[in-house]
């Protein structure tokens, strides 16, 4: 499972959000995009790193930086998801995964001390011009943001 490095051309993808609409990377050139990927909508970690992006939000736009979450949850589930907990950027279901696959997100991991397969909670920082400016993986839910925004320059 490759992983994206700094530098690269960051895969293109379209998938449908929480609201059924199409969502590309290219919706997306001119500004910097946090992408982050996580295993599933409504399960503690989860939850957890949604809002945190969600309680961060304004202060990432106003740095440049839109956000977007892509999990394997089917856009029905995604949109329970964003109502639940008013989230305010938009969800993209990958239910094949091929995104994920793509971005080094699904892959072998170490869950609770056993080696298997699935999605792996990372985050990627794509700049203006469509390269990856910030690659994170394995990241825990809890503080993400805050350590991804002190990577970032921002506090």
């Amino acid at each position: 499972m490759p992983r994206l490095e700094t530098g690269q051309t960051a895969p293109a993808f379209t998938l449908s959000d929480h609201a059924g609409r199409s969502v590309s990377l290219s919706d997306f050139d001119g500004r910097n995009l946090i992408i982050f990927f996580y295993p599933a909508a409504m399960t503690p970690g989860c939850t957890t790193e949604a809002c945190d992006f969600r309680d961060s939000l304004i202060r990432l736009q106003q740095a440049g930086y839109d956000v977007v979450g892509i999990s394997p949850d089917k856009p029905d589930k995604l949109a329970r998801f964003v109502e639940k907990e008013s989230l305010t950027y938009p969800l993209l279901s990958d239910p094949d995964r091929a995104v994920m696959d793509a971005y080094g997100a699904y892959g072998e991991k170490m869950l609770y001390g056993k080696k298997v397969t699935g999605v792996i909670r990372s985050t990627i920082v794509v700049g203006p011009d469509g390269t990856v400016t910030l690659p994170k993986y394995n990241i825990k839910a809890t503080g993400h943001v805050a350590s991804l925004s002190k990577a970032l320059g921002l506090g």
